[in-house]
């Protein structure tokens, strides 16, 4: 879809036609990074129904589609369950260790990963991934370290926007019209 692709750069759009598999962090990309207690201590968290409608898209394009979190919530297993991820890691304080695993498991290089993260956890794996983002209310001194900081806000359409770059620039979002 040409409009989609119109506000990026042909080096952006080269880097996404490039992507065999999106990443992603729970908190502050497919949330809004808060999170709510019930007064019986049941979680809570709000996800985006744009973010879950465009997996079934990417998956069916042969995208890997996967999340790596710090923490550990069953609100978060029970969604990307729903949404039928490869895989999700919770509970992964080294990050980077758990990303170069995954990309030894999938046959992965770098330039065929796209990552979105939105804080300190995230730095080593926007620094070494094929296409680095950022949700727009992510932590400042990682805007510079993204190939693309989304217009959307943590929790509001982080993961659709990329997913809709990625399908556009290999010509494949047209094919769930």
């Amino acid at each position: 879809m040409q409009i989609i692709l119109k506000k990026y750069s042909r080096k952006i759009i080269e880097k996404a036609l490039g992507i065999k598999a999106l990443i992603f962090d729970v908190d502050g990309v497919l949330t809004d990074g808060g999170i709510i207690y019930s007064s019986n201590g049941e979680e809570l968290k709000k996800f985006s129904a744009k973010d879950g409608q465009i997996i079934k898209p990417l998956k069916k394009s042969g995208i890997i589609v996967g999340a790596i979190s710090g923490r550990s919530s069953k609100v978060v297993e029970r969604r990307c369950k729903e949404l039928k991820l490869d895989f999700l890691h919770q509970g992964v304080h080294q990050k980077n260790r758990k990303y170069k695993k995954l990309k030894s498991e999938y046959k992965l290089s770098d330039s065929e990963i796209a990552y979105v993260g939105d804080d300190i956890t995230d730095i080593q794996i926007l620094k070494q991934c094929g296409l680095a983002v950022v949700p727009a209310d992510g932590v400042e001194y990682l805007k510079p370290l993204a190939d693309i900081v989304t217009s959307s806000a943590g929790g509001e359409g982080v993961i659709r926007e990329v997913a809709d770059l990625i399908l556009s620039a290999k010509d494949q979002l047209k094919n769930f019209f």
